[in-house]
């Protein structure tokens, strides 16, 4: 006769699937146990067609921050209840870095890591360099206040150069290119601020026709005072200068026409005094274009002049 397979779950036997070890969490339980006949499955066991209408008891459950509940009241108790596994409550997650700061704060104190720096003592020589740094520094900035302050107060401009006055007295080449010039020129020097004397120590002025110099003037020292204006004759003569073939050609077309160009080049050193306790020194370069009519009654039709520091 042969064995028939029993169907009915109410009848079979329970079975107990293994603990495993390596699980690090247990599903918490509920707070009614299953039915002792009741079959509990595993993950890796298949299912039978008599366990479809019976799922497995074991639900996931998130335990990261919760607490499985436990329930005071009265179980149902089965004598096949033993077999279960008992639940284990799942370990407290703690913070990876909480309570291990003291330790190691303690540990690292105890043993002597931490080093208290010692101090050193400045040498006199460092002393020295520093307090000369700090009064070249408080110097400068005091100099740079007070030159702040004596430009707004007196407002310093520079004196302007120019030529009044020309007559082209003579202008003849020899042998057709040594040039032989008399020109007397009326210059100006102005003084344009309001407080202050300007004092002209070395004054020197150039007379050029087509870029070559043709003769220089030295002055005497003079001064000018305040909103002053200073007329000085200058008498400029060349004698038998060299020309070349192209310069002495110009000049001829120039007298010619009526209207004979030169360049006056002034070069000055000058210095204004501001009071009895400042004065400062400067180099002034002054540069005019001139235009005369025809020797030996040449008077000025035209001149540009323009004065720079």
């Amino acid at each position: 006769m042969s064995r028939q397979r029993e169907t009915n779950p109410y009848f079979l036997p329970p079975h107990v699937p293994p603990l495993e070890q390596h699980e690090p969490q247990h599903p918490p339980f509920s707070s009614q146990f299953p039915p002792s006949n009741a079959k509990i499955q595993t993950p890796h066991e298949p299912h039978s067609p008599g366990d479809s209408y019976f799922p497995s008891p074991t639900m996931p459950v998130s335990t990261r921050h919760s607490q499985p509940q436990l329930h005071s009241g009265p179980q149902p108790h089965t004598g096949h209840n033993s077999h279960l596994p008992t639940p284990v409550p799942p370990p407290r997650h703690q913070h990876p870095h909480s309570g291990s700061r003291p330790h190691s704060q303690h540990h690292r104190h105890s043993s002597g890591l931490v080093r208290v720096p010692t101090r050193r003592k400045t040498r006199p020589f460092a002393w020295l360099v520093a307090g000369f740094c700090a009064l070249f520094w408080v110097m400068v900035i005091v100099a740079g206040l007070a030159i702040l302050i004596i430009y707004l107060v007196f407002r310093p401009r520079n004196p302007k150069f120019d030529i009044t006055s020309a007559t082209l007295n003579a202008a003849y080449l020899d042998m057709g290119y040594l040039l032989n010039a008399d020109l007397t020129i009326l210059a100006n020097f102005t003084n344009p601020n309001k407080k202050g004397r300007v004092d002209f120590h070395y004054t020197i002025l150039d007379l050029y026709h087509g870029g070559h110099l043709l003769a220089s003037s030295y002055m005497d020292p003079f001064s000018t005072m305040s909103h002053e204006s200073r007329f000085q004759d200058v008498h400029l003569v060349s004698s038998q200068v060299r020309l070349s073939l192209e310069q002495s050609q110009q000049l001829k077309k120039e007298v010619d026409n009526g209207r004979v160009k030169f360049e006056v080049k002034g070069l000055f050193r000058a210095r204004s005094n501001l009071g009895s306790f400042l004065q400062y020194s400067y180099w002034l370069y002054a540069q005019c274009t001139i235009v005369v009519t025809s020797p030996p009654t040449g008077v000025l039709i035209g001149r540009k002049c323009t004065t720079k520091r």
